[in-house]
């Protein structure tokens, strides 16, 4: 009955609000909603989209939505409702209910563009004595919990049907409400490694399997900031390869002292066959040069290059195709995976890299072998998301790196590493404060953790 569902609603607000935060921070506003399994239609309501559809199998259901929420539409059966295509898909604990999990998920396809997610959250199979209980008791409401199934097997049936994982996730390790406790569980204990494996819910967000794209049907803009790389300039533009239908090549130059500037203006002169344009930082740090670079950038898919060449251009080619063939929507340039000349990379700071990366696989739910690698690429209509996003973590990255993992982790885009063979310098002299940047580091980590792992719920 409607009544007795609004009941159990109140009874386990302190729950049911968790969920609705979750997915509010999950899904962006103002976007296509699906949800399957909507009851009354309170998930639904609560992350804010341009056109939202509920659908249950409960009559009673539906009407109460209708009434309640008149600017969303309700439906008995994903037949029944408009051949639509959304942004995100809701799956709010049904897996555990429907006969066929694997029909069920083949059943969402035609609802799915290429850039879709669907945003499943489930109950651990550690929970399943202590939720009988509670029904039981009448401490939560009556539902027929038929599918008890790990996290493993879910995203297999989720590969069964055309879909993959981007990320999974964990929450809660108590659902009721409890003064003091139940912020100190769920807010600060929950998140950590290791307990995190006996949180009830149980997260997946996947995305369809990607068709190849043909290359030819994208440009290509490579951002190279440069400041102090005058002897590399040169060598920057006869090695960076032509990619896609066109390829353009920005220079974004920041307050050299040995004459950089003049000497990108010789290089486009004595290159007149290539695309290359420069442009002055009008602020400081890397992350500022990267930002105008992107915001100049007439490519589809937006690659930075680092002037000091440590990371050859000629591998430009392997990320172009890796986005090329949906393998990701974010390539991120690992420097820690092939051997590496003498000299490329301090012990000290091979070191801090490999543990910074440990903390952001953590942190962003995807594994990532390398944040500092200067070598990153998408698509620039995924970097637009970013930008519109930004003032969730705001502009204090002067690296530029957090700015656009962080955004690329908040928008659910599939993060892949690309290994690199890592060079020594060839001109000029490293930039980084080895302990000033670490302290960094450590600040972007903290604003990370209290991002995604504190401040969300």
């Amino acid at each position: 009955m409607i009544t007795s569902y609004d009941y159990w609603l109140k009874k386990n607000y302190y729950y049911h609000n968790h969920l609705a935060k979750s997915y509010q921070f999950i899904i962006s506003q103002q976007t296509q909603v699906l949800q399957v399994g909507c009851k009354t239609g309170y998930l639904l309501a609560s992350v804010n989209s341009s056109f939202g559809v509920g659908v249950d199998a409960e009559k009673d259901c539906i009407q109460k939505a209708q009434a309640k929420y008149p600017a969303l539409y309700f439906y008995q059966s994903l037949n029944k409702i408009p051949k639509e295509q959304f942004d995100y898909i809701i799956l709010s604990s049904i897996t555990h209910e429907v006969d066929d999990i694997q029909d069920f998920l083949n059943s969402l396809q035609p609802y799915c563009h290429n850039k879709t997610r669907i945003i499943i959250d489930s109950y651990s199979f550690f929970w399943e004595p202590i939720l009988r209980l509670t029904q039981k008791l009448k401490l939560r409401r009556q539902t027929p919990l038929k599918n008890w199934i790990s996290h493993q097997d879910l995203q297999h049936f989720l590969s069964l049907a055309g879909f993959e994982v981007v990320k999974t996730e964990r929450s809660m390790l108590m659902p009721c409400y409890i003064p003091f406790l139940s912020w100190l569980f769920n807010k600060v204990i929950a998140p950590l490694p290791i307990i995190n494996r006996i949180c009830l819910i149980e997260w997946i967000i996947a995305r369809p399997k990607q068709q190849k794209k043909n290359p030819k049907d994208f440009s290509v803009s490579i951002i190279i900031p440069c400041k102090n790389e005058r002897g590399n300039i040169e060598a920057a533009v006869k090695r960076c390869p032509q990619m896609g239908k066109s390829t353009e090549i920005i220079f974004v130059e920041g307050n050299s002292q040995d004459d950089t500037a003049n000497e990108i203006q010789r290089i486009i002169t004595a290159y007149p066959e290539k695309n290359i344009k420069f442009f002055e930082q009008d602020g400081k740090g890397k992350g500022n040069a990267v930002r105008i670079g992107f915001d100049k950038a007439n490519g589809d898919i937006l690659m930075i290059q680092d002037a000091d060449l440590t990371a050859p251009p000629e591998e430009l080619t392997k990320f172009f195709n890796a986005l090329c063939n949906g393998d990701g929507e974010f390539i991120n340039g690992s420097r820690l995976i092939y051997g590496m000349e003498s000299e490329a990379m301090r012990f000290l700071n091979m070191i801090a890299n490999h543990c910074f990366a440990l903390s952001f696989s953590w942190l962003l739910g995807q594994r990532v072998k390398d944040t500092l690698c200067g070598t990153k690429v998408l698509f620039k209509e995924d970097y637009q998301k970013i930008v519109k996003n930004r003032a969730f973590f705001g502009e204090f990255d002067p690296f530029g790196d957090f700015d656009l993992l962080f955004g690329a982790a908040k928008q659910n885009l599939k993060i892949i590493d690309m290994p690199v063979h890592y060079k020594a310098r060839t001109y000029g002299s490293t930039q980084i404060r080895r302990f000033y940047h670490g302290l960094l580091l450590l600040k972007m980590t903290f604003i990370g953790l209290k991002k995604f792992k504190f401040q969300r719920f």
